[in-house]
């Protein structure tokens, strides 16, 4: 018996197989089984990122209206960058509460109004994300 008679049968060699033509052939995939999506539980994280965005926002506001209460009563310098900026974005979040109260005292007026406006965010803010959470489902 020669060399010849160790080579494989014909049927293993049908079972290999040549890919020509192409060096970027794809392997080929295994068929992985599907996964149910669970609505459900998507429907909840959306609403808990909605519902702390909305909680981040008021508390941005907030803040931004604790700062310009802090730098009127300090007397910070009104042509400093910061103070001016905090003060142009406080204006619109007083809403409605910058003339609620009026005070021969400046430094009161901007304590009392701003800081209002301020726990106004805060409240609403949580208000809202309670809400959103309550309608899409989330128990947190």
């Amino acid at each position: 018996m020669g060399l010849h008679d160790e080579r494989p049968a014909k049927s293993d060699e049908a079972e290999t197989t040549v890919v020509s033509g192409s060096a970027h052939a794809e392997p080929e995939r295994e068929e992985r089984p599907k996964r149910d999506v669970d609505w459900t539980k998507v429907r909840g994280q959306i609403t808990g990122f909605l519902a702390g965005l909305v909680r981040w926002v008021g508390l941005i506001f907030a803040a931004i209206l604790v700062l310009h209460v802090i730098f009127t009563i300090a007397g910070a310098n009104k042509d400093n960058g910061i103070v001016s900026f905090i003060k142009e974005w406080a204006e619109p979040l007083t809403i409605g509460f910058k003339d609620l109260f009026k005070n021969d005292d400046v430094k009161l007026n901007v304590l009392i109004n701003y800081g209002v406006a301020a726990i106004f965010w805060l409240v609403v803010s949580a208000i809202l994300a309670k809400i959103i959470r309550r309608i899409g489902g989330s128990s947190v």
